[in-house]
């Protein structure tokens, strides 16, 4: 009885301990809760959005076109295994949920985890959306943490060991801009990623038209490196911008940047075209193609549909009114203007911060 009693008391305190020790749940609209590990995974993830799958050059389901451009285009590989030996198989194509991006103001704040503040800086990195006057001089800026997502992998659908490029397993703080300097600072960036130099210039920002009308009809331009479509620049690559356009905008336009930096670093590798069938290739320069995003947090882009009212005028002058119907496809290419997938999905107040699934295509060698 005595030795439960001692057990009890010794759990207790431990208990006790543990829990001062935890990052703080906070309702502050600062820091939401993104609701990320709920039942938000089943019914707010865009499960049609990994389509076409491609399995030995065949496409199954989907839309072909979605395919995108320097993907693996035939059927049969051939791949090393652990000894060296050659190891024949077929060639097995998805877009897969890869990484979850978050975008927020308040830095140390995780809505992917619960709302909870990670003890990462204090008020003095405080960032914002910088929308309030709406001028050219306004700035904004936001932290972001990256996560892995290997969502596919967790769920134990669809592939082998082999095609895990990353080798990541579960959900996982990967990345956090509070640590990086070169984030909150432009200069520092610079750099950082010296060959910015090359495109700070009115004719390469010129450029980035072009990009933006590619990305409208989901095929970004992929010598445009420079270019995030109709969201801007992507360097300097910083959290610090112009914040003349919407929060979807802002967000996504910091999203791209902070998948771009880890581009440059070698930390996230590109899993698209033939020499990717085996492994993952480390790709310097940002690999629009093989991405796309769908917003999760704080409106879904899980295909939602929505109505809206449209005029007509006939010939003889006559003005009609009809509503109509628009689904949206649930993800979007990098740098396609936010008026066809979500200029609309904000929530004043608390829903100002971003989650976003980073959808990346993945070129593998299955093995057999």
């Amino acid at each position: 009885m005595c030795a439960r009693a001692i057990a009890l008391f010794i759990l207790t305190i431990w208990s006790c301990l543990a829990a001062a020790n935890m990052p703080a749940m906070t309702d502050d609209p600062s820091c939401p809760d993104g609701n990320v590990i709920s039942g938000r995974l089943i019914t707010d993830l865009c499960w049609s959005c990994m389509f076409p799958i491609r399995v030995a050059g065949v496409s199954l389901g989907g839309d072909p076109s979605n395919v995108p451009s320097g993907a693996a285009s035939g059927s049969l590989c051939v791949c090393d295994d652990a000894l060296g030996v050659p190891q024949p198989g077929f060639i097995v194509s998805m877009w897969e949920p890869a990484k979850l991006i978050e975008l927020v103001r308040a830095p140390g704040c995780s809505a992917t985890l619960g709302g909870i503040k990670l003890p990462l800086s204090d008020w003095r990195q405080q960032g914002t959306s910088g929308e309030g006057d709406w001028d050219a001089g306004d700035t904004g800026f936001y932290h972001f943490h990256y996560y892995t997502f290997p969502l596919v992998v967790m769920l134990d659908l669809f592939v082998e060991e082999r095609c895990n490029p990353d080798a990541y397993m579960d959900l996982d703080l990967a990345y956090m801009s509070e640590l990086d300097p070169s984030w909150s600072d432009e200069l520092i960036a610079f750099f950082v990623n010296p060959e910015s130099a090359a495109v700070a210039n009115p004719l390469a920002i010129a450029a980035c038209a072009a990009d933006a009308a590619a990305a409208a009809v989901g095929r970004p331009i992929e010598s445009l490196w420079w270019c995030a479509g109709s969201w801007g620049t992507i360097y300097p690559i910083s959290g610090i911008d112009f914040a003349a356009g919407s929060m979807p905008e802002n967000t996504s336009l910091l999203a791209t940047r902070a998948v771009a930096g880890l581009h440059r670093r070698g930390l996230a590798w590109r899993t698209l075209g033939d020499d990717a069938l085996c492994r993952g290739r480390i790709e310097p320069m940002f690999p629009k193609s093989q991405y796309r995003m769908s917003m999760f947090f704080p409106v879904p882009e899980a295909g939602d549909s929505f109505t809206y009212t449209a005029e007509a005028t006939d010939a003889a002058g006559n003005t009609t009114t009809e509503t109509r119907s628009r689904t949206t496809a649930g993800s979007h290419p990098i740098g396609q203007t936010t008026f066809i997938w979500g200029e609309w999905r904000v929530i004043p107040g608390v829903g100002e911060d971003a989650i976003y699934v980073l959808w990346r295509w993945h070129d593998c060698c299955a093995t057999f």
